[in-house]
């Protein structure tokens, strides 16, 4: 076969993936751009208009923004540290020569495959006043008083960050994993014959050889977590209570889908794009994800 069929070969392959990829990823993007620059709402779903920057103003002075994104900042750093430390521990601990250890590798992994979903409504019900499983521990086991985790806000807040752990921890522990089977078992022998010990064996040989592995993955983590809506919607109900445990992706659903303030929320999203493009970009950068190890 020619240059040229080759060309044409490769194009002819590539087409219906790039025409997918237009549908579901290119165009509602362009189509969201658009609408952050107009006035669609409710009353104006079929006459609206673009209005410029306006929506981008009312969301730097909506008031308590302020609030919800430092919520938003509050949650993803806890989520992604307790995911990553508590991933890189087991992932250090299923990495040694185990008794069992296949069967503790797939009890571990089961919270990543459960839908979130399940396991929000399931923690939610953990988190029940009367008949929760997190109430009657507190109370049988360690002669506590019943805690209202839903009915405070901070509670509330804590309830869908201990959910969220629950539910992350197996991805980063995957991830280490992997990174830690590549590790060449030479080098820790070395180390041993010289007279390093585990700590620093840990840290001049694992933690540096797992950095190329573990930042893209906590630059996911980090993207996830800020955009995860389904945790924190349906452990707290919708924001409750008094839509005080809200973060930036869980009030844009309810800008759009309560208030049905299209425009707006569209912008805000825009807002959000902006900040975790910025934020990847730096941040891969600086933990220098794509330079070898050694």
């Amino acid at each position: 076969m020619s240059q040229r069929g080759q060309r044409l070969f490769l194009v002819v392959m590539l087409a219906p993936s790039a025409v997918v990829m237009l549908g579901v990823v290119a165009y509602p993007f362009v189509y969201n751009v658009v609408l952050s620059f107009s006035n669609m709402s409710l009353m104006h779903l079929r006459d609206w208009h673009l209005l410029g920057l306006t929506q981008y103003r009312r969301v730097f002075q909506e008031p308590g923004l302020a609030d919800i994104f430092r919520k938003t900042l509050i949650w993803t750093f806890a989520n992604v540290t307790l995911h990553t430390v508590l991933g890189v521990a087991l992932a250090l601990v299923l990495n040694q020569r185990l008794p069992g250890r296949a069967l503790f590798r797939t009890i571990l992994v089961l919270p990543w495959a459960i839908p979130q979903y399940i396991v929000a409504l399931t923690w939610r019900g953990m988190f029940n006043y009367e008949y929760g499983a997190v109430n009657l521990i507190l109370r049988h086991w360690f002669e506590l008083s019943p805690v209202q985790w839903l009915q405070h806000p901070t509670l509330a807040f804590v309830a869908c960050i201990a959910t969220n752990v629950w539910l992350g921890f197996p991805f980063m522990m995957v991830i280490a994993l992997g990174g830690l089977q590549s590790i060449p078992h030479e080098l820790y022998e070395a180390a041993a014959i010289d007279g390093a010990r585990w700590t620093h064996r840990l840290r001049d040989i694992t933690l540096p050889l797992l950095r190329p592995v573990m930042a893209p993955a906590i630059t996911l983590g980090i993207i996830w977590t800020f955009n995860n809506l389904n945790i924190v919607w349906l452990v707290s109900n919708a924001g409750e209570p008094s839509d005080k445990t809200h973060i930036l992706v869980s009030y844009v659903y309810r800008a759009a889908f309560n208030f049905y303030r299209f425009g707006y929320a569209a912008a805000l999203s825009m807002v959000i794009f902006g900040l975790l493009l910025a934020f990847s970009l730096v941040f891969q950068r600086a933990s220098r994800a794509a330079e070898p190890a050694y």
